[in-house]
């Protein structure tokens, strides 16, 4: 703990209570929390937050109107997102997923390192408004976090890995979705279904494909996960913002 920490620290359980960010604590001092075995690849885990690959996208009063948004908008951000990849793909770039850049799993980001990406407004006008108004606004979206258009080529492959931690969930809205794609979570097989979500827990072994003809894009929101509490939330960003500042990725 750096003594900016300590003192963010401090504060927040000033204002919210000495046991306000316990959980955060835990995590911090073990490193090693009891986890299911497909998630031993996620260098964090949360102590007393559900573990359970799937989930309910409307399930969560906090997530359900990030998810009638996104899907009831669907058609415009389709014909908004078709129209981005036919004439400005030099906007969309390539992935890069802890330090690996996979050339075939294009990206459009409309939120990333803690800000709109403002100059994807034009591009996605629609997507954005609603990301803007149901999830930056509001505070739903994890900042340490992004949200991306995430486009597989035909013939890609996203190998089998664990994200980084549990306190945060992916939302997938299937945006055009060809046949022969799937996801697959702690070896639970799903398929996307066009204009629907799915909700998951990325810190769970995850893999997807394209074996289509034509690229398959997902809108990705990374939400943080509902079962943590705005103290909580306070204090993770303290911490892994000061994290990375000392690993030099500020």
């Amino acid at each position: 703990m750096t003594p900016e920490m300590e003192n963010a620290f401090a504060e927040i359980r000033r204002r919210s209570g000495p046991a306000s960010i316990a959980r955060v604590e835990r995590m911090m001092e073990t490193g090693n929390q009891p986890r299911h075995p497909l998630q031993r690849g996620a260098k964090w885990v949360m102590p007393g937050l559900s573990q359970r690959p799937w989930h309910d996208p409307y399930e969560y009063a906090e997530l359900a109107p990030v998810v009638e948004a996104l899907e009831s908008s669907h058609p415009s951000i389709k014909d908004e997102l078709s129209e981005a990849w036919a004439t400005r793909q030099g906007a969309f770039s390539d992935y890069e997923h802890y330090l690996t850049r996979q050339k075939d799993w294009q990206a459009l980001y409309l939120f990333r390192r803690g800000r709109l990406v403002d100059e994807s407004a034009s591009l996605a006008p629609t997507a954005f408004r609603v990301i803007d108004e149901m999830a930056v606004e509001p505070e739903k979206i994890c900042p340490l976090l992004e949200c991306h258009f995430s486009t597989l080529l035909p013939g890609a492959a996203i190998d089998p890995h664990c994200d980084l931690w549990n306190f945060s969930i992916n939302l997938h809205l299937a945006v055009d979705i060809p046949d022969g794609c799937g996801i697959t979570v702690a070896g639970e097989h799903r398929s996307w279904q066009e204009g629907k979500c799915l909700l998951f827990d990325y810190s769970f072994e995850h893999e997807a494909y394209n074996s289509g003809t034509r690229p398959r894009t997902c809108l990705l929101v990374d939400l943080w996960h509902p079962d943590t509490t705005l103290p909580e939330r306070e204090a993770l960003v303290v911490l892994f913002t000061e994290i990375r500042r000392l690993m030099g990725d500020d």
